[in-house]
């Protein structure tokens, strides 16, 4: 009975550590959706290619917020404990941005192109992100230790107002 939106709205609001949650949206539709269920959402002013500038056009106005959360409003069953540890990874310092992976339950998970896989080095920082089996293990059914990315992403607000002023990497031109 109520919008995809809002239970993401709410799990978000459900995570120790969040104190405000904010739907950033291009779409009137969500903006009141959100609002008519007691939520916050902003309608952003001008076009974005990602959601993440969008966070960032948001933050641009909330200088006194120290941290944002990127969780895309299609993920209704994200895990507080989830958000949460992006929080706290962020209010312990040492990073300005985090992401979350997790392993792949099954080989079919590995070969399925709507899961985004994560290869990263050996201190656990993200390589390369990709809808293809990765990393690709010849001879074999599939890697043990593949990763698959939770599609959530913590910035400090300086890192997120940083990351939306960057052009596309030269790797997707």
């Amino acid at each position: 009975g109520k919008p995809l939106v809002v239970h993401v709205v709410e799990r978000a609001r459900a995570a120790r550590g969040v104190t405000r949650v904010v739907v950033a949206t291009d779409d009137a539709r969500i903006r009141d959706a959100v609002n008519a269920h007691g939520g916050e959402a902003v309608l952003s002013a001008r076009p974005h290619t990602c959601g993440t500038d969008r966070v960032a056009e948001v933050a641009e106005g909330l200088p006194e917020e120290r941290f944002f959360v990127n969780l895309q409003g299609d993920e209704p069953e994200i895990e507080p404990e989830d958000v949460a540890l992006l929080v706290r990874t962020l209010e312990e310092g040492g990073t300005e941005m985090a992401t979350l992976a997790a392993p792949l339950e099954s080989r079919e998970e590995w070969l399925d192109p709507s899961v985004v896989k994560v290869v990263t080095d050996l201190e656990d920082r993200a390589l390369y992100f990709s809808r293809a089996p990765i990393p690709w293990v010849r001879d074999e059914p599939g890697p043990a230790d593949a990763l698959r990315h939770v599609g959530i992403y913590g910035f400090t607000r300086d890192a997120l107002l940083r990351f939306a002023t960057l052009g596309p990497s030269p790797v997707l031109k």
